[in-house]
């Protein structure tokens, strides 16, 4: 007389969970794509928020220059200061997100041995990189966002179209995150940290942001030009402050820095 098994008898094998004997459950494997992609970009962006020098760095820096340049008459920006600012504000949190954040934040995974530890996970490197991307685009609208508002509130009067300034902020988000990989990803942490943190004041003084490029000689004044975050400044200044089309030479000088940094960095990028 053949016994009665587990199954039949406590109500808890596997004829009463309904799966086969020897199937295992929960079924093994990785999850779909786009699950992990959305739990990595979220995990991505709270670790952001819960870094008080990031906050700082992509939030509170932006706004207090906006509203204490805007009130201090410094220099002469041919017009209405908020509206010369809060663009080249704007282009100072694309810079301070997507390059000098991500920089530091992926320089000091990298010593600590967390992407080698997620590499070795079934999560995919170019779902890890569009994680990272995804979340760099979200602390970036709450960064538009409350600009916005700012400069509204300090009587600034936008113009122009909206689909111009997001591809001028999606092209700017690349060109500044392939410099940011390559240094992240050549570097250590530490050099990161200071080499990105100095590239932001250089860029933040002579990069068109606060300053107009006017204000420098001439033989310099070309040369800033062709940095990314004096193109995405002026950039978004012809759309937002004076209604027109972004200039051809903002879009090339973007794209060719997009190009030359997302390549050198795949190129050079090491992950221990």
């Amino acid at each position: 007389m053949t016994e009665p098994t587990a199954a039949t008898t406590n109500g808890n094998g596997p004829a009463a969970s309904g799966w086969a004997p020897g199937e295992l459950a929960p079924r093994p494997g990785a999850a779909p794509l786009g699950r992990m992609l959305l739990a990595q970009a979220a995990t991505e962006l709270r670790l952001t928020f819960r870094n008080g020098e990031v906050v700082l760095l992509t939030l509170v820096i932006p706004v207090l220059l906006l509203v204490l340049f805007t009130a201090v008459p410094l220099v002469d920006v041919g017009g209405r200061r908020v509206d010369f600012l809060v663009p080249g504000v704007l282009a100072l949190a694309v810079l301070s997100t997507s390059f000098t954040g991500l920089a530091i934040a992926t320089g000091f995974e990298r010593q600590y041995g967390v992407l080698k530890r997620l590499g070795a996970t079934a999560l995919p490197r170019g779902v890890l990189i569009a994680a990272k991307s995804l979340g760099v685009l979200a602390v970036e609208a709450v960064q538009a966002v409350l600009l916005v508002a700012v400069g509204l509130g300090l009587g600034w009067s936008p113009h122009g179209s909206v689909f111009a300034v997001a591809g001028l902020l999606v092209a700017g988000t690349a060109a500044f995150a392939g410099l940011g990989l390559l240094l992240a990803g050549t570097l250590k942490a530490l050099t990161t940290l200071v080499t990105a943190n100095f590239i932001y004041i250089l860029l933040l003084v002579g990069g068109g942001v606060i300053f107009p490029l006017t204000s420098f000689p001439s033989g310099v004044r070309h040369v800033l030009g062709l940095l990314p975050v004096a193109a995405l400044s002026d950039g978004l200044r012809a759309v937002l402050r004076q209604g027109a089309a972004v200039p051809v030479h903002d879009w090339v000088t973007l794209l060719v820095w997009a190009a030359v940094g997302l390549t050198a960095a795949a190129r050079t990028f090491r992950w221990e």
